[in-house]
């Protein structure tokens, strides 16, 4: 998560590595991919006004990707019974990201508390719209992609140990259901990240986010299903 889903893109924030704690499994840092997490690629280093503007652009895209990814995941496996009136469900996976459990439990639920067109489950990794890993990585927190359809949340060690870790799973998770980042936001504005600081610990989405979220899950939905009805079709 920094200082603030088609295919999903990677967001990060630049710290360096170190782990949470001796008994924590470590994971190798991800390939390099487009990006965009927590914390602004500019407060790590002195960046041109022009690089910080593509960097922005970058991860605005990634966050459109990334939603729209997991919008087609939703859809097509939705498509498969177009008669379910059930809420619409997104899965995630959280097995590889053990040390996180408790924050994800805490993030799946208020989320969950905040939205009515969308709620998140835990699943299997066969039946995951996306999934949880943890590890260290300089880049921070983030939500990446393969860009086949194929996305995760990364929790980065230390950062959880600088920021409060329900925030920046909470954070990353909005990602998922379609939030871009707002660096320049306060601390009551979840989608901020680490722009107020590290004794920001708000975790909780505000409405204009809950409001947000709650009409891209009716009108994206809407048109990603279309497209996979159309798939199934042929």
């Amino acid at each position: 998560m920094r200082k603030s889903l088609s295919s999903l893109a990677v967001l990060g924030l630049g710290l360096t590595m170190a782990g949470l704690g001796t008994a924590a499994p470590a994971a190798a840092s991800p390939a390099a991919e487009p990006h965009a997490g927590f914390v602004a690629e500019s407060s790590q280093s002195a960046q041109s006004a022009q690089s910080a503007q593509s960097a922005r652009s970058a991860e605005s895209d990634a966050n459109r990707a990334f939603f729209q990814a997991v919008l087609e995941s939703v859809a097509e496996k939705r498509a498969e019974n177009p008669s379910a009136t059930a809420a619409v469900t997104v899965v995630y996976d959280a097995s590889r990201a053990p040390t996180f459990s408790a924050q994800i439990a805490r993030s799946t639920q208020i989320w969950n508390s905040s939205v009515s067109n969308v709620r998140l489950q835990s699943g299997s990794a066969s039946a995951a719209d996306f999934s949880y890993r943890e590890g260290n990585d300089s880049r921070g927190s983030y939500a990446s992609t393969d860009g086949h359809g194929s996305g995760y949340i990364f929790l980065d060690y230390r950062q959880n140990q600088q920021y409060d870790s329900t925030r920046v799973t909470a954070h990353e998770t909005g990602h998922v259901l379609g939030l871009p980042d707002h660096y320049s936001g306060p601390c009551s504005e979840l989608m901020s990240g680490g722009g107020p600081g590290p004794s920001c610990t708000n975790a909780i989405p505000n409405a204009t986010e809950r409001s947000r979220v709650n009409r891209l899950w009716v009108n994206g939905l809407a048109a990603a299903m279309d497209k996979a009805l159309e798939k199934s079709a042929r």
